[in-house]
């Protein structure tokens, strides 16, 4: 096989962006195979950037991830690809196996479980609170709504939200729910490339088995691996 480099970089030729507080290029991955190289914006970069994983606590202050993170993840994902195929790697292989193995599932299901949640709260008598969730609520993060919901819903109310949102969402609850059990901020998401490995769909039908009995842990791995890009699985 040839020689395959990469490298992050900050592109100075870019003007500096916000990251929560921090002013800085932002970050870009350089990729060389058969002396041709593409060059591409951080997927995590981006995702890192969002409000979502901003932390202000009233009293005790706020902090953002550090700009060292988005880096840590790049190096994870691009070695982890180089590896999977150092027998067939090509420079059109890479970016599509980079679409798919980098992308965060928790982000990726989020908007709709959030269309969902709009969806429930008007069909059930609350359609401003159904507006403040798909409007005014992006900065928060929905999973941490939901734990909202359940301290100050009537039971009746919450069972009949999480029972729907199996029929009706994306399964961005219990996948969130697992990934909060597993991780600690600011590292929580869950990339397609840790959700392929044997142990994480064990691990994930455990945790379904213990918080949520009724449901088929099966069909829903089954769901999880049909959504976007898994046909390059």
């Amino acid at each position: 096989m040839h020689k395959i480099t990469y490298k992050t970089y900050y592109n100075t030729r870019l003007k500096e962006v916000d990251f929560h507080g921090v002013a800085t290029h932002p970050l870009y991955v350089m990729v060389t195979f058969e002396r041709q190289t593409i060059y591409f914006k951080s997927y995590y970069f981006g995702l890192f950037s969002q409000p979502r994983f901003f932390l202000e606590i009233p009293g005790a202050g706020s902090k953002g991830p550090d700009v060292e993170l988005p880096i840590k993840k790049e190096n994870e994902v691009i070695d982890f690809i180089i590896e999977k195929h150092k027998d067939d790697f090509s420079l059109e292989i890479f970016k599509t196996a980079y679409a798919y193995y980098s992308v965060d599932l928790c982000e990726l299901l989020e908007r709709g479980f959030r269309e969902y949640l709009y969806t429930f709260f008007w069909d059930d008598g609350s359609p401003f609170l159904g507006d403040l969730v798909k409007h005014g609520a992006k900065h928060i993060v929905a999973y941490d709504l939901m734990r909202d919901f359940k301290r100050n819903f009537q039971k009746e109310r919450y069972d009949k939200l999480v029972t729907n949102a199996f029929y009706y969402a994306p399964p961005y609850l219990p996948l969130y729910g697992f990934m909060s059990e597993r991780k600690r901020w600011p590292e929580l998401c869950l990339t397609m490339m840790e959700w392929r490995s044997l142990e994480i769909t064990l691990a994930f039908k455990a945790y379904l088995e213990k918080f949520y009995p009724d449901v088929d842990g099966l069909e829903l791995v089954k769901e999880v691996n049909g959504l976007p890009y898994s046909k390059w699985a």
